[in-house]
């Protein structure tokens, strides 16, 4: 990690932590959940060899980025959260109209595509990992969805009632939770049974980590958890509802930005209903019109630009440097 800097950005009411490394072209990097800048750590330091300026903040409600009202999910729109992006690259750009490259992963990613149909004068290209676009659907909201197919037990239908997730997830140290969702490699669902814990790896069960995540990176993850706590990465799901009622409007628009998909045949998200019919049937083509290549990545879960970084380095570049 060396030669990254940190600095702390006033955006929206909010203080954004950035991790930045680099020269030329901006590349904006979008983390998930449970995740933080860090998530970026190996296209940073390779984008910014590559000789670009790559810029990865910790976004609202996560790591070292402060001022969010995290007992307020309604202040976790996706209106909020793209308004952050767009005053923070007024902050670190010269030009305050200046196009960016934005790289997506799960969260991020949602971000990103929104980021995208809001504001594609601001979007040079997009890659985006493990969560494809999701249109505005008159037949409900996510939650709505996810509970029909999978019940009450799957975790973004459990992580719906504010204070309860919190609650269960203090049976545990930060480190723990940390392992148990970055080691996730199923491709079915995350069930959260209320008061049993995660149902792939009960409370005491010891997680052996992979290759590609090591003590030292499950140490960093978890000391931000326990600076900002869970709820700011929780307040994302729990505002989806909110997202559906007030994204009507949008409902048919389309992302009009050159744009990458890439996904792992083994990530969970791949297997949510209806979503390898939407990716390789020709919605998704049809949402995002400009949307160039997907790559559906063999032996590859979620956490997929961590999990494999060299293969994920060499799709963006081969992406962006066409712009």
């Amino acid at each position: 990690m060396e030669g990254i800097a940190h600095k702390s950005i006033s955006v929206n009411g909010l203080n954004i932590h950035i991790a930045e490394k680099g020269h030329g072209p901006l590349v904006l990097f979008l983390h998930g959940f449970p995740e933080l800048w860090y998530s970026w750590r190996h296209q940073i330091v390779y984008l910014a060899d590559q000789g670009y300026r790559a810029v990865a903040p910790d976004l609202r409600g996560y790591g070292d980025t402060t001022g969010a009202p995290v007992n307020d999910h309604t202040k976790f729109t996706v209106y909020h959260l793209v308004g952050d992006l767009i005053g923070l690259l007024d902050a670190i750009t010269s030009d305050q109209g200046e196009k960016v490259f934005v790289v997506g992963h799960d969260w991020g990613a949602y971000v990103a595509w929104h980021l995208g149909m809001f504001r594609p004068d601001r979007v040079k290209a997009l890659v985006n990992l493990s969560m494809p676009f999701t249109p505005w659907n008159p037949m409900g909201d996510m939650v709505q969805i996810l509970r029909a197919a999978y019940g009450e037990d799957h975790y973004v239908v459990r992580f719906q009632e504010p204070g309860e997730i919190e609650a269960e997830l203090a049976r545990m140290d930060a480190k723990t939770i940390v392992k148990k969702f970055l080691t996730f490699h199923e491709s079915g669902p995350i069930y959260f049974p209320k008061g049993k814990g995660f149902h792939h790896s009960p409370d005491d069960a010891i997680v052996s980590l992979p290759p590609w995540l090591s003590e030292y990176d499950v140490g960093y993850f978890a000391s931000k958890l326990e600076k900002a706590g869970i709820s700011g990465g929780v307040n994302y799901y729990r505002v989806l509802r909110l997202n559906w009622e007030l994204s009507a409007s949008w409902s048919g628009a389309k992302v009009t930005v050159p744009t990458k998909f890439i996904i792992g045949d083994e990530d969970l998200v791949y297997y949510m209903p209806g979503m390898k019919d939407y990716i390789d049937g020709g919605g998704f083509k049809k949402d995002v019109p400009l949307l160039e290549e997907v790559v559906v990545m063999k032996g590859a879960a979620h956490f997929i630009n961590q999990e494999k970084p060299d293969e994920i380095n060499k799709h963006i570049i081969e992406f962006i440097k066409k712009f």
